[in-house]
């Protein structure tokens, strides 16, 4: 997919593409150069932005699934149990509309809007402008709700701390072995949608947590409802240990560093892209 698409290349980290650090005859030699160049800058801008909100005690979660497993759902019953114990913001990803802001916005809770246009996950460079729009001094949790795509988000560290991938009982129990980029990154497994299982008989949560075995992960799994409320429990409980341990490892000067699969930059090399890019802006 992404050697067609380009989807590296976002409005957050364009400019370095085409800034001066990249000449001419340099990204004419080297697209490869120019496109690790883009990865490792976005891993610097990670750090800056685990670095600040580090500083504030922030635990930052990324929510990653494919379109409508229910991410926006879970965060709003997840607002209404914890918003009287913790302070909480949503940054939202979605390649166009401020449709899931709005419906955060209306819990009372601060959210900031992301639009990638073209860009099928965030980066660490989208991610600065929307923290800085937000009142950290007033946050203990911070969920980024990525954009809905099981393969590119879990490639790139954003500064946040933990993974969160979801799969609904509408989608193949399967999904773990389809896509393993995304699930080796699950710092904790979702099954969503609990209310469907009667109507979903097809799908089974043994054989879905079989395969994410499979794939050597120990990450837990939880199975809820973002709408009925089933299951809820366990991912509060799961929410408190994490801000604890967090809160605890700042304590000793450490921090929490999110899953990136590595494996998955492979995908990201879209070079031919790269250079049409260039020749364009070279053009103008």
């Amino acid at each position: 997919m992404c050697n067609t698409c380009g989807c590296n290349l976002t409005d957050g980290n364009r400019h370095l593409l085409l800034a001066p650090a990249y000449p001419k005859k340099q990204r004419e030699v080297s697209a490869e150069a120019v496109l690790h160049g883009l990865l490792d800058q976005n891993d610097r801008q990670a750090r800056s932005n685990r670095e600040i909100l580090d500083a504030h005690g922030i635990l930052v979660i990324n929510l990653m699934s494919s379109p409508g497993a229910g991410k926006t759902t879970l965060l709003e019953t997840t607002i209404k149990a914890l918003q009287a114990r913790w302070r909480i913001g949503v940054i939202e990803g979605d390649l166009e509309t401020e449709n899931d802001a709005m419906r955060i916005r209306a819990h009372g809770v601060p959210v900031v809007q992301i639009t990638t246009g073209t860009a099928c996950h965030l980066d660490a460079h989208l991610l600065a402008p929307a923290l800085a729009q937000m009142p950290l001094e007033q946050l203990d949790i911070l969920f980024v709700e990525n954009v809905g795509n099981l393969v590119c988000p879990a490639s790139f560290d954003l500064g946040h701390h933990l993974n969160v991938t979801l799969l609904s009982f509408a989608e193949g129990d399967d999904k773990p072995a389809k896509y393993p980029v995304m699930f080796r990154a699950a710092d904790l497994l979702l099954i969503t949608k609990q209310d469907l299982q009667p109507y979903m008989d097809d799908f089974s949560p043994d054989r879905a947590e079989a395969c994410l075995r499979q794939l050597a992960s120990d990450a837990p799994l939880i199975i809820l409802s973002g709408r009925s409320g089933m299951g809820m429990d366990a991912w509060l409980a799961w929410l408190d240990e994490q801000l604890a341990r967090h809160r605890a490892s700042l304590a000793r000067g450490e921090s929490t560093r999110p899953r990136v699969e590595r494996a998955g930059r492979i995908l990201h090399h879209p070079a031919e892209v790269v250079f049409r890019a260039v020749r364009t802006h070279d053009a103008h």
